[in-house]
């Protein structure tokens, strides 16, 4: 195999609170099942430290973003995102990731998808995993994306240019429906629990809500915390397991882990409260509307993704899901709803008309952090 055949082009980079290695969709193998065995490769997966690849042992950070041309007339660009596993060869299409949509258009522009506007470029993103539009305002500066500014979100520690993401209709992202039950709320039976309120909402991605009373938790436990608390993880997790199957995502919840692992998400709620973020700075109850700690493959996110702060924005304003009666009227009021987690506060903009869900908006940095040839192992890529 010559040096050029086992050389990847592409980019790392940040958006948001994660981190992906972002690809043109002409540079990877057309064949599904030869691109994800290259994407584990990459990555480094399985092997929950990803030593021998570009994963850095958190599933935030263990994400790929896959650009090509826009396959619906009212897109600019299309987006692929891929949820590569750390521990096993899995990777998951079933979602989007919120974070790293924010690094798309910025990709877009500095690779020349489309034409730059100065000061602002409005990229038009369809997302392939959930068929819907994402539109990134994009600050630009001598026709290349410019990442320099002084907006500050919680999870990031140096600031950035203002990139305002909007996820029009999110509502049935995945399943097609914003309430895949039908039902605002639900009662379930779930191993280790009984009759647990909780409410399943699909937009940005499928969410499973669920009081953290219920868990015996109060939202103000670090995810180091969380994540060493095997008995905490395994009902969260069958509470996300039983939620996947009640939204037809598998046919038997016992399979969820293996077969769905990245939706739906599950996000136990309380009333806001203070608590020590990852930095040990506090966090004041009156900063935040509700407090959230959301599971990201298994394992306690160590921020909040931001499509599940997409359908915790929107099931704030869906009346009887447990998560609009916990919010104070003021959220409804102001079209704004602040959720704390573990690394500060994010704060969503909301848009209704005609009482639903029209779209859903949130401000986001992002950052280019290498760019050249990702290597892969001898004989991937002969194999295409």
């Amino acid at each position: 195999m010559s040096d050029h055949s086992a050389r990847i082009p592409g980019v790392i980079m940040r958006g948001g609170t994660s981190k992906c290695v972002v690809f043109h969709a002409r540079d990877l193998p057309s064949d599904d099942e030869l691109r994800d065995r290259l994407l584990l490769s990459i990555m480094g997966s399985p092997d929950p430290r990803q030593i021998d690849g570009l994963g850095g042992s958190y599933s935030t950070t263990s994400k790929v973003c896959i650009i090509g041309p826009p396959s619906v007339p009212e897109a600019d660009v299309d987006y692929t995102f891929a949820q590569v596993s750390i521990t096993d060869p899995v990777v998951d299409y079933k979602g989007n990731c919120g974070n790293c949509s924010s690094a798309v258009g910025p990709f877009a522009i500095d690779e020349g998808l489309l034409e730059a506007v100065e000061p602002l470029t409005t990229v038009r993103i369809y997302n392939t995993n959930t068929r819907k539009i994402i539109r990134a305002e994009v600050p630009v500066r001598k026709g290349r994306f410019d990442p320099e500014g002084d907006t500050l979100i919680s999870g990031v520690p140096n600031p950035g240019s203002r990139i305002l993401m909007w996820f029009d209709s999110p509502g049935g992202a995945v399943t097609g429906k914003l309430l895949p039950t039908g039902q605002p709320k639900d009662i379930v039976d779930v191993s280790g629990l009984d009759k647990v309120p909780i409410s399943i909402v699909d937009a940005g991605n499928p969410c499973v809500f669920i009081l953290g009373d219920y868990l015996s938790k109060n939202g103000t436990e670090s995810p180091g915390e969380l994540d060493a608390d095997s008995h905490f993880s395994e009902r969260i997790e069958n509470v996300r397991s039983v939620a996947a199957e009640m939204s037809g995502l598998v046919s038997d919840w016992r399979q969820a882990t293996a077969s769905s692992p990245a939706v739906p998400k599950s996000v136990f709620i309380l009333p806001p409260a203070d608590y020590k973020n990852l930095l040990g700075t506090t966090v004041a109850a009156e900063e935040m509307d509700i407090l959230a700690r959301i599971m990201s493959m298994q394992t306690c996110h160590r921020a909040f993704a931001l499509t599940g702060a997409v359908a915790t924005a929107a099931a704030a304003f869906t009346p009887g899901s447990v998560v609009y009666e916990l919010v104070p009227d003021k959220v409804r009021e102001s079209g704004v709803v602040r959720i704390g987690h573990p690394s500060g506060t994010m704060e969503m903009q909301v848009q209704i008309e005609d009482g639903e869900v029209k779209a859903v908006g949130a401000i986001r940095t992002s950052r280019r952090l290498m760019e050249g040839h990702v290597h892969v192992h001898e004989g991937l890529l002969e194999m295409a």
